[in-house]
This record gives C-alpha cells, sequence and structure tokens, in this order.
C-alpha cells in the first residue's frame, strides 16, 4: 500500500492553545480521507498543516513531521511555493479572483513562468474540462469569474487548483456554502479526482463523508480518537465517542 502522506508526532500550538495533539496519521495515496468532528476539534488546522497554511497565523509553533512521499515539508530547505503548488487547497466559500474565468486559471501556471498563450490556453481548456466546467463557461472565458453561481466559482477554484498540477488536493468544507445540487456536482468531481490526486476533505456532513470517502479520520479536542475505512468508522466504531457523534449524540 503506497501513503501519500505521513503525519508523525504532530503537535501544533496557537500561542499556548494546544491545538493538535499527537498526530499520527498515513494517508493513501489516490484516495479520499475525510477529517470529521465538532467545530473547533482541530480537523481544519491539520488539513492546512499539510501545505503549512498554518505558517501565516501569528505565534503559531508546530512541532513533529509531514512527510509527503517521504520528504519532511517541515524541513527548512522547503520550498513554500513548491509545496503548495504539490498540495492545493480549496476553501469553505468560493474565492474566485475578481478577474476573467481565463485569468483565474491561468493565473497559478504564470505565477510558475508558464508564458506561452497556447500553452496556456491548453491548461485552462484542460483544467475546465476536468471540474467539467469547460461547457458551461467556454463562451465566457473573458467575462468576471464573479457573474457566475456560487457553485460554478466553487469548481473553478477546483480547475484553479488544478492548473498548476497538483498531486494533493485538501478541501475545507468545500460544499458548505453550495446548495444541494452544486453539492452534489461537487461530490461527483471528488470520486473522479481521487483517480489522479490524492483528495483530503474537512467536512462536518456525515452523510457526504460516508459517501464519497475510503477512510475517515474522527477528530476530538485536537486529538484524533479513531481513523480507520469509512464503512468501519461508520458501521461498526472502536470508540464509543466515535458512535456517539455518529449517532448525533453530541456536536
Amino acid at each position: 500500500m503506497s501513503f501519500k502522506v505521513d503525519i508523525q508526532n504532530l503537535n501544533l500550538y496557537y500561542g499556548d492553545f494546544h491545538a493538535l495533539k499527537d498526530i499520527n496519521i498515513k494517508i493513501r495515496k489516490n484516495s479520499v480521507t475525510a477529517f470529521i468532528g465538532p467545530s473547533g476539534c482541530g480537523k481544519s488546522t491539520c488539513l492546512k498543516s499539510i501545505n503549512r497554511m498554518n505558517d501565516l497565523v501569528p505565534n503559531c509553533k508546530i512541532k513533529g513531521k509531514i512527510l509527503i512521499d517521504n520528504q519532511n515539508i517541515y524541513d527548512s530547505r522547503t520550498n513554500l511555493n513548491l509545496l503548495r503548488k504539490r498540495a492545493g487547497m480549496v476553501f469553505q466559500r468560493p474565492n474566485p479572483f475578481p478577474m476573467s474565468i481565463y485569468d483565474n486559471i491561468a493565473y497559478g501556471p504564470r505565477i510558475h513562468k508558464i508564458k506561452n498563450k497556447k500553452i496556456l490556453d491548453e491548461i485552462v481548456e484542460k483544467s475546465l474540462r476536468s471540474v467539467y466546467l469547460w461547457d458551461e463557461v467556454k463562451d465566457r472565458l473573458n467575462k468576471s469569474a464573479l457573474g457566475i453561481s456560487g457553485g460554478q466559482q466553487q469548481r473553478l477554484c477546483i480547475a484553479r487548483a488544478l492548473a498548476v498540477e497538483p498531486q494533493i488536493i485538501l478541501m475545507d468544507e468545500p460544499t458548505s456554502a453550495l446548495d444541494p445540487l452544486s453539492t452534489i456536482k461537487i461530490e461527483d468531481l471528488v470520486e473522479m479526482l481521487k483517480v489522479n490526486y490524492t483528495v483530503i476533505i474537512v467536512t462536518h456532513n456525515m452523510q457526504q463523508a460516508a459517501r464519497i470517502s475510503d477512510t475517515t479520520a474522527f477528530f476530538l479536542s485536537g486529538n484524533i480518537v479513531e481513523y480507520a475505512n469509512t464503512s468501519k468508522i461508520f458501521n461498526n466504531p472502536t470508540d464509543k465517542r466515535t458512535e456517539d457523534y455518529i449517532t448525533g449524540r453530541f456536536g
């Protein structure tokens, strides 16, 4: 079995607050892993540690290791631009840049020194096709990305992450601001993405985790209580706290 991400003895502090406590988890390549748990349990914090977004938070201190393909991303020699190219992030609310649909997708490749118009055209079309958005927007590529629906904007943000050819896609509650139909489209898309990418998704939606993930980690108070195949977590959890959360007794 091939592991893409290996988190070892991860402890994270915001000032004096101990947000993540001795996190140990191995995430399979080409799979969907869900992080679940009540608000404030550490799941989004753990997600953002995988591409070092927490570096941007004042007074954040991290101990332990996160290995991607056996390389410790917290090594001092890590190039953060390249790390965030390998591990792209999709946020809770769609956040397209206030520019054209085309320029949203081309933005990352341009930063990474791709200037050739023909190559950029190919990247834009490929990225939009990969999120099933090309046919919906191909006649308005030069129009503002802010003019399309919320669900389309979220798929655009996923396409923007794919445009720089990442290996890992980190999703922080990507459907919480969307209507049910758009949510289904994103879930279908996640199923397709794992063919080529390793996907890690934070979700409050138990049904969503059960539908789309291969493995699930249940976080509580900065700890991972249980991590296993999703079917086991939902049908036969080992820890009573997991069962209580999934059945709605708390959280």
